[in-house]
């Protein structure tokens, strides 16, 4: 389950041409838990945490990836997406490990009490979130913590008609919650200083690789942030949570010479990032990058926007 950091290497080594990758290769969850014996292992003890911790670190990933809450998919209930899988004392072991080794720790979180729980035991950033009371905000500050707001995930679960998302009724309801909720913690985030960044759960039911624009439109429109405000938010911002601001996120003088040229002004309008007519990697220009689409994923979503 080391795919991520091969191709990272790949890419590193000059072998093959692709993106800067930090990789978290597998994840960590608990038996019956989120992506369990898929995507990442089952740790049903705080000695077998620690001990997945130590087997994916000799991978040498970038961070490690804790699945603490369940999500939409696989929500069990009406109305409780996101319930708490990972007990806190399994989340303390794993994140405290890492730390030794010298590891950040994100991790997959969609309920209040799942995302407290997170911040109580030493997780760094929160992917997705969920509503926060006062108490998860002193949290997160306490921590040091960011919110990564992914509202690509959630949203056609939430606002596409049933016949389309191909869901039930419950998941209908289910993804409204977590929309709203991540919508939620990444507003009160901003308003109390908290670093948010943007992830868009690539991989996940009408979420692919080449629509990462439209986070940064769904930012602006739901969170209601400007369009400067949303793309200092997924580069510089991003790279400063990821800690790599120092070498990539601005177009600075001695930083890595990474960018994208776009046909029109992305400050006035997020959607001229769709059409992508140039892009610099540490220097390499790749121009006229040609991208395999899926033109009804597409259409579905412009539908919606």
């Amino acid at each position: 389950m080391d795919f991520d950091s091969v191709i990272r290497d790949s890419i590193e080594e000059g072998k093959a041409v692709g993106p800067r990758i930090l990789a978290a290769d597998q994840g960590i969850s608990v038996p019956g838990g989120h992506f369990a014996g898929s995507i990442a292992t089952e740790s049903a003890s705080v000695e077998e945490a620690v001990e997945d911790v130590r087997r994916i670190a000799a991978m040498k990933p970038d961070l490690i990836k804790l699945m603490i809450s369940g999500g939409v998919m696989d929500a069990t209930e009406d109305g409780e997406p996101g319930v708490l899988r990972m007990p806190p004392e399994i989340v303390k072991a794993a994140c405290d490990e890492a730390h030794r080794l010298g590891f950040k720790v994100a991790a997959h979180v969609e309920s209040p009490e799942s995302v407290r729980v997170a911040l109580e035991n030493g997780v760094d950033t929160i992917e997705h979130g969920a509503r926060p009371d006062e108490e998860i905000i002193r949290l997160f500050k306490e921590r040091g913590a960011a919110h990564i707001c992914t509202i690509s995930p959630a949203l056609p679960y939430a606002v596409f008609d049933l016949s389309e998302s191909h869901t039930q009724p419950v998941g209908q309801r289910n993804g409204r919650i977590v929309m709203e909720g991540i919508i939620a913690c990444a507003k009160a985030c901003l308003e109390n200083g908290i670093p948010v960044g943007l992830g868009n759960d690539v991989a996940c039911p009408f979420v692919v690789h080449y629509n990462f624009w439209r986070e940064l439109y769904y930012f602006s429109k739901y969170v209601g942030v400007t369009p400067a405000k949303a793309i200092c938010t997924a580069t510089i911002g991003n790279a400063a949570i990821a800690g790599i601001d120092g070498e990539t996120g601005s177009i600075e003088a001695g930083k890595s010479a990474d960018m994208i040229v776009v046909n029109g002004d992305p400050l006035a309008d997020l959607t001229a990032l769709r059409e992508v007519s140039g892009v610099m990697m540490k220097g390499k220009w790749i121009p006229s990058p040609q991208v395999k689409r899926i033109p009804a994923v597409d259409g579905l979503l412009d539908k919606y926007m």
